[in-house]
């Protein structure tokens, strides 16, 4: 099973209420790809960015009562000053959060991409917990690991390859 630590058929069913545009990004996408990586302890998403789309995802995550989830803070998170609006996410590039339903990250553009409408093009719609989701490419996935560099990022590269290579094989 897929992230320990999040439930994420609820922050899917609570996207798919307020009807957001996301694409899942990151270790969730590599994931639900099926490629034997360490299960990932959030989910990362990438948000359509349009002003109404940012609305509906605050509506998402004051639902789920998001707050900042901050290296050794508390664990249920810190309060967000004003609260999560949709100004708030446009000025946001990249943001920890934690939600009832487990920690999540907002990436308004991952490493390697220039956000939403460039991993749109390659998205794959998969089924999870008996809904459809937004899944970045593997490609996409390797292409955003490669650019972040990230110690944890390039131990799954290997991985990720090898499930590409036998996937197109």
């Amino acid at each position: 099973m897929p992230t320990p630590d999040v439930d994420a058929s609820a922050i899917i069913r609570a996207f798919a209420r307020h009807k957001v545009q996301y694409v899942v990004i990151g270790g969730f996408a590599a994931e639900l790809h099926q490629v034997a990586i360490p299960p990932t302890r959030d989910m990362d998403v990438t948000p359509e960015p349009s002003a109404s789309n940012l609305k509906r995802l605050a509506k998402a995550l004051r639902e789920l009562n998001a707050r900042f989830r901050v290296p050794d803070g508390p664990p249920g998170g810190v309060e967000i000053p004003g609260g999560v609006t949709a100004t708030w996410l446009s000025e946001m590039v990249t943001t920890t959060l934690v939600t009832e339903a487990g920690p999540l990250d907002i990436a308004m553009r991952p490493d390697g991409t220039t956000g939403y409408d460039d991993l749109d093009e390659s998205v794959v719609v998969m089924r999870y917990g008996g809904m459809d989701v937004p899944v970045a490419s593997l490609i996409d996935v390797i292409r955003s690991k490669e650019a972040a560099g990230r110690e944890k990022d390039i131990r799954v590269l290997p991985a990720l390859r090898a499930h590409l290579r036998l996937r197109n094989a």
